[in-house]
């Protein structure tokens, strides 16, 4: 589903929270646990997609929000207070969904658009609780509210920086799972590249290729070794847990070259700077990631837990994140100063409707 139907950029109040105690794992789940005293009926869930907590990606992101609204409030994580529910595969989204409802928990956030009918199906079969979708849309029911993100702003903004980064004149794009979801991320990273390569006055080469999920490391990292092998020299990925493959086969090679001649990374929903830092062929401590495109979940789900904590839960509600607000952004990264200055340039023509950036591959045509 396109976000382009909704278009307004929510802002929702916080306020203060106190809460805690113990959850046992969930049956064939992993679940986070600790121990309290303290009960609410404000407590809070995430349900992830089938990678784990520490993906690095997408629900580390969401997790990074509830943790950063546990410590702000002296929360612990556990039954009563906030709790995350591992799903080793799509079957656990429903049963690890309803788990959290019947453990008490009141908001209950599905993290990726392939938990939807999940959420859907859970949101249901507990109409006294709230859920939240992010990275779709569920409408027409009272109790879920949706979050979604024009991630093709700032993957406008890779694009921008890595045209005027390759020295090749050759990137790539590694999607995960093809979805209209991913098809911003493509969309816009390549009007970007396009952009810049029309500015520059140069043509650049752009591969794309999807892995067909969010967890085959291994496939990603073929993929990525054969694109570098094909003369691209910048690869950005958004591919979830699965793109850690490309961070390792972009350090394989680059710890056999001198740091002049790596080979970079553009990253995806946290900053994945820590993942490129590697020490050269000729010694030097260097690092390939040249940027990240970031998705601002972990202030999403804050604010909507913060507003269920009011007694103000948007039930109905679709809330897009944009540019505007750093709902999306992109980080400074390795990124050059005079590149750094395009890039800038390019969000102020984006935020005044200058530039109207693409929302799929066939808007590009």
């Amino acid at each position: 589903m396109s976000v382009s139907k909704f278009k307004k950029l929510a802002t929702i109040a916080t306020a203060a929270v106190s809460v805690s105690v113990l959850l046992t794992a969930c049956q064939g789940k992993k679940s986070s646990s600790s121990t309290s005293t303290k009960t609410t009926k404000h407590s809070i869930a995430l349900i992830t997609d089938n990678n784990a907590i520490d993906d690095h990606s997408f629900n580390e992101a969401a997790w990074n929000g509830f943790k950063a609204f546990g410590k702000k409030h002296g929360l612990k994580q556990g039954k009563g207070g906030y709790q995350y529910f591992e799903s080793s595969s799509a079957a656990d989204f429903t049963p690890n969904a309803n788990e959290a409802a019947s453990s008490g928990f009141e908001t209950i956030f599905g993290v990726g658009y392939q938990l939807t009918s999940a959420i859907k199906s859970a949101a249901k079969k507990n109409p006294k609780k709230n859920f939240v979708i992010i990275d779709d849309v569920i409408s027409g029911q009272k109790n879920v509210a949706s979050v979604t993100f024009e991630s093709n702003q700032a993957s406008y903004l890779a694009g921008i920086a890595a045209a005027y980064t390759t020295k090749t004149n050759h990137v790539g794009y590694i999607g995960g799972a093809k979805s209209a979801t991913l098809e911003l991320f493509e969309a816009g990273f390549k009007q970007g590249v396009e952009a810049g390569a029309k500015a520059l006055g140069k043509k650049i080469k752009i591969d794309d290729q999807y892995i067909g999920n969010f967890t085959s490391t291994d496939k990603a990292k073929s993929i990525a070794q054969s694109m570098y092998a094909s003369g691209a020299d910048i690869i950005y990925h958004a591919a979830g847990n699965a793109g850690n493959g490309v961070f390792t086969e972009a350090k394989d090679i680059n710890k056999n070259r001198k740091a002049s001649k790596k080979v970079w990374v553009i990253g995806v929903d946290v900053d994945q700077s820590s993942l490129g830092s590697y020490t050269s062929k000729d010694g030097k401590k260097s690092n390939f990631v040249l940027t990240s495109v970031l998705k601002g979940l972990d202030v999403a789900v804050e604010r909507i837990a913060e507003k269920a904590y009011q007694g103000k839960f948007p039930g109905g509600k679709h809330f897009v994140y944009t540019l505007e607000g750093n709902g999306v952004s992109v980080t400074k990264g390795n990124i050059d100063s005079k590149t750094w200055s395009k890039v800038q340039a390019a969000r102020k023509q984006i935020l005044n409707d200058k530039v109207k950036v693409a929302e799929s591959v066939s808007d590009l045509k």
